[in-house]
């Protein structure tokens, strides 16, 4: 297949609804995460595609696999402000394991966050407001001038995810996910297989991590998701539900 010109999607055009994604599902279906994440490099969204990564309890692979294909790939990662300090050290260890050459650690705007949450507590009264003053708009601000983002979702992890394609519309974006087809043997064996440090909080408890507030242990037979804002009806921060539109009201 020849290479694809960078305007053959039209993703200048967010009035295309989600014909892009169902054209790129349909003409690159069948690729291994590898070859849809240099596929997607090189071909589709030469030079206009980010990795968003939270640096949770899954995220090595997906940094392994962008960075071992090409590792100055702008790596953006969203600072709330709230995680646990073991994230943060996560973070730094992996961006110099992988030589991340790109790092942009993104954090809410000052003021704005003095504004709506002077107390630190707003998870407590409006969860949805928290995630979009602290993770949904900056990474919002981060993503201009890119097509498309790299995500590490997958359809194992809750049943809300359990129907995700690589590729899915997000506005005028087009969301990739490279892994979204596989379990968690394969997330283990390809972590051993490339000794990638696991995030030193799945030992505790948490395989889904993250601001600290609102993360709790998982229990046996529950989906990898449900220590994610407990006792709410919550599952998503906002930023899968659309950068422009996560239904937080701000």
């Amino acid at each position: 297949m020849g290479r694809l010109e960078p305007v053959a999607f039209g993703f200048d055009h967010e009035s295309a609804g989600l014909q892009e994604a169902a054209i790129l599902n349909a003409r690159f279906s069948g690729l291994t995460a590898q070859q849809l994440v240099a596929r997607s490099l090189d071909e589709i969204f030469p030079g206009r595609i980010a990795l968003v990564s939270s640096f949770g309890a899954e995220s090595a692979v997906l940094l392994h696999l962008v960075a071992s294909i090409d590792r100055h790939v702008p790596v953006v990662f969203v600072d709330t402000r709230r995680l646990f300090p073991e994230t943060l050290a996560y973070r730094d260890a992996l961006a110099e394991k992988l030589k991340l050459t790109d790092m942009r650690t993104i954090a809410p705007d000052a003021e704005k966050l003095a504004a709506a949450d002077p107390y630190k507590a707003l998870w407590m009264t409006d969860a949805d407001a928290c995630c979009h003053i602290r993770k949904t708009e900056p990474l919002a601000r981060a993503m201009e001038g890119f097509d498309a983002w790299f995500t590490g979702r997958k359809r194992f992890q809750a049943a809300t995810r359990a129907a995700i394609q690589s590729f899915e519309q997000d506005g005028a974006r087009i969301k990739v996910n490279p892994l979204a087809s596989w379990g968690v043997d394969e997330l283990k064996a390809y972590m051993a297989e490339h000794d990638l440090p696991p995030h030193p909080l799945v030992a505790q408890g948490y395989p889904s991590i993250g601001c600290q507030p609102c993360t709790s242990k998982v229990k046996p037979g529950e989906d990898a998701r449900a220590g994610r804002w407990r006792g709410l009806e919550k599952t998503e921060c906002g930023i899968h539900l659309g950068l422009e539109n996560d239904g937080s009201g701000i």
